[in-house]
């Protein structure tokens, strides 16, 4: 009996095995395309154009050096208007931080962290000494906001949809609206091809 209970426990383990979620890592620069849709190599192949084409912008360096000094950038919203979930977040994070680390730019806090901060700051004025009290009104005012939009095409016949990406980003004058740099990125483009029986 006890050697039946050891067979059953061990057969019991190697099917539970059998249906395990198994996990491998890849190299983050592999490129994998699992469904179809947007992914982290899209969002690399698209960061990278539109951040290069903002850097190497005649206009940019034009009004950079008219300003003489580094202009201040504030990041207003990346609207998805595609027909698929896409994290338009991580889109502008990455233009933020490689547009900031190049020295070309500065950039100041927007959103929900301006809010933190505005926050913070109110609190210390009851909150905080004298001495190290962060002074209300002394916010570095931006020049320019950077904003953006995804959109798709979707094409489809029997078993087969196309998707192709429009990204585009802009850098606006906050005081003029002028445009001081538009980019835009139509290098992703999937054929899928779903088998019939899947239909």
């Amino acid at each position: 009996m006890k050697k039946v209970l050891i067979i059953l426990g061990v057969a019991v383990l190697l099917l539970s095995a059998c249906g395990s979620t198994r996990v491998r890592r890849v190299d983050p620069g592999t490129q994998i395309d699992l469904s179809g849709y947007w992914n982290d190599v899209d969002v690399r192949i698209v960061c990278e154009s539109l951040i290069k084409d903002c850097l190497n912008s005649e206009r940019v360096d034009q009004t950079i050096r008219a300003m003489r000094r580094t202009p201040t950038v504030i990041v207003g919203r990346f609207r998805n208007e595609s027909s698929e979930h896409i994290d338009t977040a991580i889109i502008s994070s990455i233009m933020e931080t490689t547009i900031f680390n190049s020295g070309r730019m500065d950039f100041v806090a927007g959103g929900n962290t301006r809010d933190d901060l505005r926050a913070e700051r109110q609190d210390q004025q009851s909150n905080a000494s004298e001495a190290t009290t962060a002074a209300l009104g002394n916010e570095t005012g931006a020049d320019f906001m950077l904003t953006g939009t995804v959109r798709t095409i979707v094409d489809r016949e029997r078993n087969q949809t196309v998707r192709t990406y429009f990204v585009t980003a802009e850098l606006t004058s906050i005081e003029t609206n002028q445009r001081m740099w538009m980019g835009q990125n139509t290098e992703i483009k999937k054929v899928i091809t779903v088998p019939s029986n899947r239909l």
